[in-house]
């Protein structure tokens, strides 16, 4: 499953340099807008601790984590939805992601300069939010047009959705992200044809400076309250912070953060949160060649989850075998949960669990 994250705000936020911890892609992050012109795109592991606990029992040759995929957009600007500082491209850029990590500014630094001359998160993510609204009402009157055009024919699925896009341009005119208009299952898939940026899930990062990582700022505190006003999620971070870890050796991050007062670094946060934000779940496959985590959404099914290993499976799957995770590492491997009678035989209509160790039987 491919798992894109676009990195937005405005320019000189941390963006950049929240981004080149992440990825140590050491690409430019200097102090002035639009040092990211084209978006740089770096593959993150999903931290996960189960993986080396499998590994202590399987002793496998290699062991291969799941990942997300980072985009780094360049910062936004008000006016972007009618092409300000290049406005249009960036856009364009975030259609493609699955979700939307939005770095917000949230400490005051005389010599890192704010567009707008100083910080005020609610005020920058407001426009960042307004630029998104503009550009999808703008998609939206295109796809009310053709449907419009469509329901004076006679076509009865046009007429429905003239109606539904109709009532989201007016839902959306009115301030409103896209991801809150309720959507009947008949229209989902139009829907998702318009990749409207406002109708992305949202996860809000706030960048602060080192005093206030461990217990957050008045900004942070601020941007918290909106994010659970708007349904998205948060993560505290400090830019700064996250590029020193990226050069350190495991023993003085350990270190490190102990003394800041934070228990793993902020980057790990924000990966796993990222995960929950597109609601996954992680299972696992587990032999001798190795341990191997898997992403797979939240309520698949068993054939879709082996559709992940191979799209082959999903036709000819026949059952799984599926040992729980605490069962596995309680009873010492497969082995054992097998002789115990603790591993279950599942059919095609089995949800998968989160951290279920599974070997999928497949016909030819």
């Amino acid at each position: 499953m491919s798992l894109t994250c676009g990195i937005v705000g405005l320019p000189n936020v941390g963006k950049s340099t929240i981004f080149n911890a992440l990825t140590a892609a050491g690409i430019q992050a200097e102090n002035y807008p639009f040092c990211t012109i084209d978006p740089n795109t770096g593959v993150v592991t999903v931290p996960d601790a189960r993986l080396a606990q499998l590994d202590g029992i399987v002793h496998s040759a290699q062991v291969i984590p799941t990942t997300v995929e980072f985009v780094d957009i360049a910062g936004l600007v008000k006016g972007a939805s009618q092409g300000e500082g290049l406005g249009n491209r960036f856009l364009g850029n975030i259609r493609e992601t699955n979700a939307i990590v939005h770095v917000v500014r949230c400490f005051d630094d005389d010599n890192v300069v704010h567009v707008d001359g100083h910080s005020d998160p609610i005020r920058d993510v407001e426009t960042i939010e307004v630029e998104l609204g503009l550009a999808d009402i703008d998609t939206i009157e295109k796809r009310l047009d053709r449907a419009q055009r469509g329901a004076k024919s006679g076509d009865k699925a046009a007429k429905a959705e003239s109606e539904f896009f109709g009532a989201l341009l007016e839902f959306v005119s009115d301030g409103n992200a896209a991801r809150h208009f309720e959507v009947p299952d008949s229209l989902a898939a139009a829907l998702r044809e318009c990749h409207l940026l406002s109708a992305k899930p949202v996860l809000y990062v706030a960048n602060v400076d080192e005093s206030a990582l461990a217990e957050g700022n008045d900004y942070s505190r601020a941007l918290e309250a909106h994010a659970q006003k708007v349904g998205a999620g948060m993560v505290r971070i400090c830019g700064k912070v996250e590029a020193e870890l990226a050069d350190l050796e495991d023993d003085e991050k350990e270190e490190f953060l102990a003394e800041l007062g934070v228990e793993e670094p902020g980057l790990n946060r924000l990966t796993q949160a990222a995960y929950r934000l597109l609601n996954l779940i992680t299972f696992f496959t587990a032999g001798e060649k190795e341990v191997r985590a898997w992403t797979t959404r939240k309520g698949a099914l068993a054939p879709e989850a082996a559709g992940e290993i191979h799209t082959d499976f999903t036709k000819h799957f026949i059952r799984a075998e599926v040992i729980p995770f605490e069962t596995y590492m309680k009873v010492g491997g497969e082995a054992n949960a097998k002789s115990q009678g603790l591993m279950q035989v599942e059919g095609k209509g089995y949800e998968v669990e989160d951290g279920d160790v599974m070997h999928f039987r497949v016909g030819v």
